[in-house]
C-alpha cells in the first residue's frame, strides 16, 4: 500500500491508487476463459482424491453457459434463484449460470429449518429453488416439497441429485444471454437485524468482483495461484471472498465440502495448495491435527482469517508451525465482503491487535452513532463506510435500508472501532449485539422471539458467553411464568423446532428478575457480567445424542 500522510482525524479518504473493474462477475469468466482457458478453475476436494472434480476455465465457462440457458427456459433476468445446500461443484455452477442469466442468486443456510427457509424464500420472491437432498439429519427435499404450496411465487423446484439433467436442457436449447450491467444485482444474502427476522442484503456484480479481488492482492495471493477453503458458500466470505477471490488473480479455487482438519492437510499437501482461509476455530483444528507433522505443507504461503476475533498467540502459533504469513479480514455481507484487512507485511503487534487498514476504494469514518461527526483518533465509534461496496439496500425492506444506508451514501456497520494515525482499526465492541459463534453471525433478537413463545416464558435475553473453542456461543436467560417453569431440554425442543442448531442456545439460566433501567429496558451488559462473574450459573443440560452429533 503507498505510504499515506498521517491522518488528524478517524477518516480515512478513499486509496484510489488501484482502480475499480467495471465488469459483472460473467465478464470476469469470459476473460479467464479467453486468457488462460486450459488452466484449472475449480476443483471440488471431495476426501477420495480420485473421485475429485475438475473444471478448466473454458469447461466452467461452457457449464456455466449451458445452467444460463437452461434457466432462461422457464425464468427471466432479475428473477432469483435461491440454493439450499452444503458447499458442492452444482452450488458454484448455478452461482456462474444465474450470473450470465442476470438472476440474482438467493443464500440459503442448508443448516436452517422449514420456518428459516420459509421465510427467506417468501421474502425474495424466489422463483426456483435448487436443493441438497439431504443434510445431516434434514430431509430437504421433503422440506422443499411441504413449503412449496404456501410460496405461490415459487414455480420450480430442482434437487441437485437431477443436476445433470437439467443442465441438458441448456444445452438442447441454447438462447441469447442477456445483458448484464456492473450494477446490477447478483446475489441476495439473508443478514440478521437485532430487530425482527433476517433482512435480504442486495449485492451487486461489481461489488463482490472488486472486493473479493483486492482481498487477494492485499493478502499477496499470487497469478495462477492455488486457494483452498471449506468456508461455506451461502457466506460472502465463502462464494465471493474466497471463490471470486481466487478467479481474480486466475488462480485455482480447491473447494472442500465440508470442514475436516485432516482431510485438508491432505489437500494442502496433493493439490500445493497457497493460499487457505479459514476461520480461528479451523486454523486451530489443522494446528492440532496429529497427522500435521506428516504432511509435507511447503507450498502454503498465506493464511486469510476472520470472521471472529483472530487470537495474537493463533497468528504467532501459525506463522512458526507452519511457515506461512497471515493477513485478518473484517466485513460484512452489507459490503459485498472484506473492508477492512492486515498486509502479511504488517508488524506482528498490529496482526495482534488490528483489524488492518480500509481496502482500496473505500473511505471509512469513525463516526459518532447519534450524530454522524467524525470521533478524534483513538476515540471509539461506529465504522461508517461510503463507496462503491455498499449493498443496493434490503430487498423488498425500505425501512430496514433506511436505518443502514443514511444520507451522504454512508452505510452504518453496527460495529465499533478506533483508528490510529496509519489508518489501523482496533475493534472495540458492536454497536449491533452481535454473537460470532466460530465465524457465524447470530443475532439475540430472533432467538428471544422464538423463546417468547414458550407458554412457559415470561421474558428471554440471549447474549453471547465466551468459549474457548467457537469464541462464544449462545446463552439464554429466561425468566418464567410462575409456576410454570420449563425444563431446559423441553426448551431446548422448541427452539430446534424453529431454529439451526448454531443458534440453539448452548448455556441455559434463570434468572427470578431481569436486571432493567428506570425506564424497564433489560439491561444486557449487566446479564454478561453476571454469567462472566460466575453469578449466574447455567442449568445442567445434556443434548440428545442426535443433537450431539449435529452440531456443528
Amino acid at each position: 500500500m503507498p505510504s499515506r500522510p498521517a491522518l488528524d482525524e478517524s477518516h480515512w479518504p478513499a486509496d484510489v491508487s488501484q482502480p475499480l473493474l467495471d465488469i459483472t462477475l460473467g465478464d470476469l469468466l469470459r476473460g479467464l476463459a479467453q486468457d488462460v482457458p486450459e488452466r484449472v478453475a475449480f476443483v471440488e476436494a471431495v476426501p477420495d482424491a480420485a473421485a475429485r472434480r475438475r473444471w478448466t476455465y473454458r469447461q466452467l465457462l461452457d457449464e456455466a453457459t449451458q445452467v444460463a440457458a437452461a434457466l432462461l427456459q422457464q425464468h427471466r433476468p432479475g428473477d432469483r434463484m435461491a440454493v439450499w445446500a452444503p458447499n458442492c461443484a452444482e452450488w458454484v455452477l448455478l452461482q456462474h449460470g444465474a450470473a450470465l442469466a442476470g438472476m440474482v442468486l438467493v443464500t440459503v443456510n442448508p443448516a436452517y429449518v422449514a420456518d428459516e427457509v420459509h421465510h427467506v424464500l417468501e421474502a425474495s420472491g424466489a422463483s426456483a429453488i435448487f436443493h441438497a437432498d439431504r443434510y445431516r439429519h434434514t430431509d430437504m427435499a421433503a422440506v422443499v416439497s411441504s413449503l412449496r404450496h404456501t410460496l405461490p411465487a415459487l414455480r420450480q423446484t430442482v434437487p441437485f441429485s437431477q443436476w445433470t439433467r437439467f443442465v441438458a436442457e441448456g444445452a438442447q436449447h441454447p438462447v441469447t444471454l442477456p445483458r448484464v450491467q456492473p450494477g446490477d444485482l447478483v446475489q441476495i444474502q439473508f443478514t440478521s437485524g437485532t430487530t425482527g427476522r433476517p433482512k435480504g442484503a442486495c449485492l451487486h456484480h461489481r461489488g463482490i468482483v472488486n472486493a473479493s479481488r483486492f482481498a487477494a492482492q492485499r493478502a499477496g495471493f499470487p497469478d495462477g495461484g492455488v486457494w483452498a477453503t471449506a468456508m461455506p458458500l451461502f457466506h460472502v466470505g465463502g462464494c465471493a471472498g474466497s471463490q471470486i477471490g481466487a478467479l481474480s488473480s486466475r488462480g485455482s479455487f480447491v473447494l472442500q465440502p465440508a470442514f475436516d482438519a485432516g482431510a485438508m492437510l491432505e489437500l494442502i499437501e496433493s493439490e500445493g495448495v497457497q493460499h487457505l482461509h479459514a476461520v480461528p476455530t479451523m486454523v486451530l483444528a489443522l494446528l492440532d491435527h496429529p497427522d500435521r507433522t506428516a504432511r509435507r505443507l511447503d507450498s502454503l504461503r498465506t493464511l486469510m482469517s476472520g470472521g471472529s476475533p483472530v487470537p495474537a498467540a493463533l497468528v504467532e502459533r501459525a506463522r512458526r508451525e507452519l511457515g506461512c504469513r497471515f493477513s485478518i479480514t473484517f466485513g460484512q455481507t452489507e459490503l459485498n465482503g472484506v473492508v477492512s484487512q492486515t498486509s502479511p507485511d504488517d508488524t506482528p503487534e498490529r496482526q495482534a491487535t488490528t483489524i488492518g487498514r480500509p481496502a482500496p476504494q473505500a473511505e471509512l469514518k469513525i463516526a459518532d452513532p447519534a450524530t454522524g461527526a467524525v470521533r478524534p483518533l483513538g476515540q471509539a465509534g461506529e465504522i461508517w463506510v461510503r463507496g462503491y461496496q455498499t449493498m443496493r439496500g434490503y430487498f423488498d425492506s425500505p425501512e430496514g435500508t433506511a436505518e443502514t444506508l443514511v444520507p451522504g451514501g454512508w452505510l452504518r456497520t453496527g460495529d465499533l472501532a478506533s483508528m490510529d494515525a496509519s489508518g489501523y482499526l482496533r475493534i472495540e465492541g458492536r454497536l449491533k449485539d452481535c454473537i460470532i459463534r466460530g465465524g457465524e453471525n447470530i443475532y439475540p433478537r430472533e432467538i428471544e422471539s422464538v423463546l417468547l413463545a414458550h407458554p412457559g416464558v415470561r421474558q428471554a435475553s440471549v447474549v453471547g458467553a465466551p468459549d474457548a473453542r467457537w469464541g462464544e456461543v449462545v446463552a439464554a436467560v429466561i425468566e418464567c411464568e410462575p409456576d410454570a417453569r420449563p425444563s431446559t431440554l423441553e426448551l431446548h425442543g422448541h427452539c430446534r423446532r424453529h431454529l439451526a442448531p448454531y443458534k440453539t442456545p448452548a448455556l441455559w439460566f434463570f434468572v427470578d428478575r431481569h436486571p432493567t433501567t428506570s425506564g424497564g429496558k433489560i439491561q444486557k451488559y449487566v446479564l454478561r457480567d453476571w454469567i462472566a462473574q460466575g453469578r449466574l450459573v447455567p442449568e445442567p443440560f445434556d443434548k440428545p445424542v442426535t443433537e450431539r452429533a449435529a452440531q456443528p
